[in-house]
């Protein structure tokens, strides 16, 4: 009998691969661009390297956290964290520690865990939405089939369990709410709204839970251990919520503007594979109310979008109706919310960077 001390990898699959780089900091650093509405960012002399830097360690332990001596895990774990992203998550967690304290060494894990999570959920919305591409790269269960996208995803989210447990119940109980909104936001998205409530604000409240959950999550761990002013908390909740909720809204017009997106996500994607998004919604509301054009465009978006003239055509005419403008109100709307809320901040560049980021979530070049 073979003597299980004997196995390369241990029965929880931790520690690296024999072949795992060592990763250098500085070079991630040099390599790393700030997205946009954080130019504030780069422009400051003291913010600006600091936040990099960080940045740059986080990406160092999100590989670390994910690399898993157990072949195959590590190769299904690393698959989008190697595939990029703009890691928005623990940019914004990283930046609302500097209302405090942002040389804790507990911030930089607090954004992996935010990630982290953030990642686990890519492996299951892209099962649940039959997506058959995620960062311009295959999904995973498109490599390796559902069952294995899905066990990644669990793994992942295990991974973040065990950092934000060493951060002690406070963040644990943050990240347990949060994950238990983003599970409730995906089950409401996919039995639909009640026979009493308004697919609109159905909507809403599903990319509330789904995205803007997480987006608060990570500016509030980075303010708590920070060790920032508490009533910041509030602040930074109110604001993660609205300028997630402002981000998904953009998102969904942006897949009906016509020009394919660098996700490669192509226009139209969300059309064809029936995902309820606001422009739709819209449009059902307004054939509802009578009008006509809205009812002819619905009977096209509700047939056969299989080959890709019938797509462009429900795309074109989409991106010509008015609900798509009022779409757009709606997203901006959101973050001018956004960015009110975050009155009762300091002046500085960290309150700048959060309004900049939320205008810049509802003006992406699409």
């Amino acid at each position: 009998m073979n003597n299980p001390a004997d196995h390369s990898w241990t029965h929880a699959g931790h520690g690296l691969p024999e072949s795992e780089p060592s990763l250098n900091t500085t070079a991630i650093a040099t390599g790393l661009q700030l997205p946009a509405g954080f130019a504030a960012i780069a422009g400051d002399a003291e913010l600006g390297p600091a936040i990099t830097n960080n940045l740059a360690r986080v990406e160092k332990k999100l590989r670390e956290a994910i690399a898993n001596s157990d072949p195959l895990a590590d190769a299904t774990s690393r698959h989008l964290v190697e595939a990029g992203g703009k890691r928005i998550r623990p940019l914004l967690t990283l930046l609302c520690a500097h209302l405090g304290d942002a040389s804790l060494p507990a911030v930089v894990q607090a954004a992996v865990v935010v990630e982290l999570t953030h990642l686990a959920t890519l492996y299951h919305d892209d099962v649940m939405d039959s997506a058959p591409f995620r960062r311009g790269a295959p999904t995973a269960h498109e490599v390796w089939g559902n069952s294995v996208a899905v066990l990644t995803g669990d793994l992942i989210f295990a991974r973040a369990s065990i950092l934000v447990s060493e951060l002690g119940s406070r963040a644990l109980g943050i990240q347990a709410r949060t994950f238990e909104r983003l599970c409730l936001g995906q089950l409401h998205e996919t039995v639909g709204p009640r026979p009493d409530e308004d697919p609109v604000e159905h909507y809403l409240s599903v990319i509330a839970d789904k995205t803007g959950s997480l987006v608060a999550a990570s500016g509030q761990l980075g303010a708590i251990f920070a060790d920032a002013d508490p009533a910041y908390e509030t602040v930074l909740v109110e604001y993660g919520e609205k300028v997630g909720v402002a981000f998904q809204l953009a998102d969904d017009v942006i897949d009906v503007t016509g020009i394919k997106v660098k996700s490669g996500k192509s226009p139209g994607t969300d059309l064809r594979e029936g995902v309820p998004t606001l422009p739709v919604l819209l449009l059902r509301r307004a054939a509802a109310d009578g009008d006509r054009s809205a009812v002819e465009l619905l009977t096209l978006i509700d047939g056969d979008l299989t080959s890709d003239e019938a797509l462009a055509e429900a795309v074109a005419g989409l991106r010509e109706h008015p609900v798509t403008a009022e779409s757009w109100v709606v997203a901006r709307q959101w973050a001018n919310e956004a960015i009110a809320a975050l009155a009762p901040l300091p002046e500085g560049v960290v309150k700048e960077s959060l309004s900049n980021f939320a205008l810049a979530v509802v003006d992406r070049a699409s």
